[in-house]
């Protein structure tokens, strides 16, 4: 079992226990709800089932790894709908419009009610990533965090997660993800592009902050001025193919 202890007034805690029971492991892909502390006197805590394996941000074989990670992510959002019924959608979440920030923000306000409110929701993890991935002899064994869950566009963790990938392992590794999840089934999104973009709007503030993140995991190259870097050179490629795509947007 695992214990997971919160700040005092931090709703994560109930938020997992609402997820996972909707969830019900997803048939092993996600741990179990088992308990949650509820006397306000106290810190919020709340006690789920240990999967096997730990988290892997440096793989023997990045191409199998990625493959995992998109054929795992269109299991999830193979879901059966009535598992999100209950949840919040991911714009009242860490979507919200009012996030966006940087170069790729207009774009994707100016697609926001065309395209981004208008996709079919899906079960999303909203915060699907490496770290949040584990690992047992190169086999992905489940996938953890979930008190973010949320119904959302496919594309909200696609995006999200080939971001990961870029940072980690350059486009390439993003597009074998990508791939990989298209092939299990994972719901098709349209214009790609576009939730790469909304992925950058969304992390254009605080991309710097997941240094820590990183280094834990063993990748302390990534510092704040390389994460930056990164961001910046992937989200100028992007707009540059946006533009070229759509040469009629601004």
């Amino acid at each position: 079992m695992i214990l997971r202890a919160f700040p005092a007034g931090d709703r994560a805690a109930a938020d997992e226990e609402r997820a996972l029971t909707a969830l019900d492991t997803l048939d092993g892909i996600a741990p179990r709800f088992l308990a949650r502390g509820t006397d306000d006197r106290e810190p919020p805590w709340v006690l789920i089932s240990r999967l096997a394996g730990n988290a892997d941000i440096e793989p023997e074989d990045p191409h199998s790894w990625a493959t995992q990670l998109g054929e795992a992510l269109g299991r999830i959002h193979n879901a059966n709908p009535d598992t999100a019924a209950d949840l919040d959608t991911v714009f009242n979440r860490r979507g919200y419009r009012a996030r966006l920030s940087g170069p790729a923000a207009d774009i994707v306000d100016n697609a926001w009610e065309t395209e981004i409110l208008a996709a079919p929701l899906v079960l999303t993890h909203c915060d699907y990533q490496s770290g949040n991935v584990l690992w047992e002899n190169g086999t992905l064994t489940g996938v953890i965090d979930w008190e973010g869950a949320a119904r959302g566009p496919a594309g909200y963790d696609i995006g999200w997660c080939r971001f990961d990938l870029y940072l980690l392992y350059g486009e390439h590794m993003a597009d074998v993800f990508l791939r990989a999840y298209e092939q299990a089934g994972g719901t098709r999104t349209h214009n790609p592009l576009l939730w790469d973009l909304w992925t950058l709007a969304r992390s254009h503030r605080t991309v710097e902050e997941w240094v820590p993140n990183y280094r834990d995991l063993g990748r302390h190259d990534l510092t704040a001025a390389e994460l930056r870097r990164r961001h910046t050179k992937w989200t100028q490629e992007l707009l540059q193919r946006y533009r070229t795509s759509a040469p009629h947007q601004p």
